[in-house]
């Protein structure tokens, strides 16, 4: 049974990230947000997988993959179910609209990144547990420990002010962003199948 729900988390994953990729390009908005959800989901349940067999020695690594893996998924999946619930079914004032709208780089943008930050973490927890018996998990052991390093940045960027909805092309400089990430992200996935 716990082979099945990781790799059933693992796939949930792959959905996740293909969908996500289509809906930036061609679908409405909110259907990235439905697949990001999934994404979130299908991370904690490979995580648990891996943290389930994961080596001695390495399983406080594996543990904080996971719980780190968990608080993303708590904050991405609170992010994106406003965004399809409140956001997209009410109508809302200048200011709410400021801290909710994802679109507009506030509030809910910065909880986004701080999300992002903590799956990075997540990630980097999840290297430092895998012992690589095969060529293939030494490359996801590398491609994890690569978006590990992006942690740092999720944290700073966001109180310093860097995003903002009136910066020039911020719309397609992110989708573009996002699509490199998802590019970046299905060998992960692949490899942990």
């Amino acid at each position: 049974m716990d082979r099945t729900i990781s790799l059933a988390g693992t796939a949930l994953n792959l959905v996740g990230v293909l969908g996500f990729a289509a809906a930036m390009l061609v679908l409405p908005m909110g259907f990235s947000y439905f697949f990001s959800i999934l994404i979130a989901w299908g991370l904690v349940l490979m995580l648990a997988g891996f943290a389930r067999t994961a080596p001695a020695g390495r399983t406080v690594a594996a543990t904080s993959a996971l719980v780190f893996g968990g608080m993303y998924a708590l904050c991405n999946s609170i992010v994106y179910f406003v965004q399809l619930s409140v956001v997209a079914t009410t109508p809302l004032n200048t200011q709410a609209a400021a801290l909710l709208d994802f679109q507009q780089f506030g509030m809910f943008f910065s909880l986004d990144l701080l999300g992002y930050g903590l799956m990075a973490l997540s990630t980097f927890f999840f290297f430092l547990s895998l012992v690589p018996t095969r060529r293939e998990e030494n490359v996801l052991r590398w491609l994890l420990l690569a978006h590990g390093a992006f942690a740092p940045a999720c944290f700073i960027l966001p109180p310093l002010g860097v995003f903002s909805a009136s910066m020039p092309g911020a719309s397609w400089v992110g989708t573009a962003l996002l699509e490199v990430w998802c590019l970046y992200f299905l060998p992960v996935w692949l490899l942990s199948l």
